[in-house]
């Protein structure tokens, strides 16, 4: 039986955009090695989604984030989401549950349930995770409260930028959030793997 049109016209599509998201990755890989404290200020514009390098478990990569508490984590969701999360110290992540709970879970608790097998850390271009000292305050006062949650109004994007930014904004996607991040930070975000201990 032949293949229907519309299958290979899927898997074509799919085939060129891996190897773009690729093609991405070789050269923001290049652009950190030859340029690492570069801002954006100058570069920065409305169509600018602020990340350098993509997180993907698709493509090995060298580079490996060195965390420190605060930082931005994020892992597949159903295979074309992110979820998202504060760290604040090696075994504790602060999220939104779907629940509305806020809660204070391991890495390997981050991941259960959900499609990533990774977790990645929003870093500069030196590998180290873009974060400041309120951050992590900020999250860890949040713990056990809960927020209404709304996948669209009220979600895990929205949480973490409130944790970030100390404002409550409206927020809805993980691209609003890197946006909002990188502008934050004025830089562009490497989103890299956390080689985190996987025993517990």
């Amino acid at each position: 039986m032949p293949i229907p049109l519309f299958l290979l016209g899927a898997a074509v599509i799919s085939a060129v955009a891996a190897s773009e998201l690729k093609e991405h990755q070789k050269n923001a890989d290049k652009e950190r090695k030859l340029n690492p404290n570069k801002s954006i200020r100058d570069e920065f514009d409305l169509h600018s989604s602020g990340i350098a390098k993509y997180p993907s478990e698709a493509f090995d990569s060298k580079h490996f984030a060195k965390i420190k508490p605060g930082a931005l984590v994020c892992c597949g969701l159903g295979g074309m989401l992110d979820h998202t999360g504060i760290l604040v110290d090696k075994d504790t992540i602060v999220e939104l549950h779907g629940s509305g709970l806020i809660k204070a879970i391991s890495p390997q608790r981050f991941l259960k349930e959900r499609s990533g097998n990774e977790i990645f850390v929003a870093c500069d271009a030196n590998g180290n995770a873009l974060t400041n000292d309120l951050i992590a305050q900020r999250a860890m006062k949040q713990i056990f409260n809960y927020q209404e949650y709304d996948l669209i109004k009220n979600n895990c994007h929205r949480f973490a930028w409130q944790c970030i930014s100390g404002t409550n904004a409206e927020l809805t996607t993980f691209h609003q959030l890197n946006k909002m991040f990188s502008k934050y930070f004025k830089q562009k975000i490497y989103w890299d793997k956390w080689q985190f201990d996987t025993r517990y």
